[in-house]
């Protein structure tokens, strides 16, 4: 398949979350001639037991596993919304995370969600790849092709609220840097954050900031 019909996939013009589906990646399949992968690994849904009406999902695993783990929850009703938005590097060359990887799994992964019927509006589960702000350079010929998620990349707390969502579930080792600022701000306007290793079952969390945080805002 060709990128943009792999993008179709994800981003239906019909449902509803599909305008935060990113489409940098879904360029480049086409732009490297992008294959399946071979070892596709279907990870059981173990953190929940159903579709929960109320509840958005962030998976902020390995690029790889976010997408594994995003298309089965599919067959518990939740829309895959891939947000991944690092660039490739150039043929031949080394970059700090691996966006060929997340390609060829996009590929694979649509061939899945194709057969999937999903209510057009889904509550979505966004799919991130945890090695997203790994700037660590071991010399300097590595491309930099990090990035981070901004406020813009996702829905607002707002949007969330007005379409009946009040809790997210970040399934993840940890809350990163940048997705606990955009956190902050919906916790402020009432929205509960859990967070499980995508074994467990989702804990409640308090998010605050930082004392650095907190002068950066002046607030201190």
């Amino acid at each position: 398949m060709s990128g943009r019909e792999v993008f179709k996939i994800y981003a239906p013009a019909s449902a509803k979350w599909t305008d935060w589906v990113r489409p940098v990646l879904f360029v480049a399949i086409d732009t490297y001639n992008r294959k399946p992968i071979g070892d596709w690994q279907d990870r059981k849904v173990m953190f929940i037991k159903e579709y929960q009406q109320d509840t958005a999902i962030f998976i902020d695993l390995p690029g790889k596993e976010s997408i594994e783990l995003g298309i089965n929850l599919g067959y518990f009703g939740y829309r895959p919304i891939p947000v991944f938005n690092g660039t490739d590097e150039q043929r031949g060359s080394q970059a700090t995370t691996n966006t060929y990887l997340i390609e060829s799994c996009l590929i694979n992964g649509s061939e899945k969600l194709k057969n999937i019927q999903l209510k057009s509006d889904a509550n979505p589960a966004f799919l991130l790849d945890s090695y997203r702000t790994n700037r660590y350079r071991t010399k300097e010929s590595i491309f930099d092709n990090s990035w981070d998620l901004y406020k813009q990349d996702v829905p607002s707390a707002k949007y969330f609220k007005q379409n009946g969502i009040n809790k997210i579930i970040i399934v993840g080792d940890t809350i990163q840097r940048d997705i606990k600022k955009i956190l902050l701000k919906f916790q402020e306007e009432g929205i509960e954050i859990y967070i499980t290793d995508g074994y467990v079952f989702p804990k409640k969390v308090i998010l605050t900031k930082t004392i650095k945080e907190r002068f950066e805002r002046e607030e201190i």
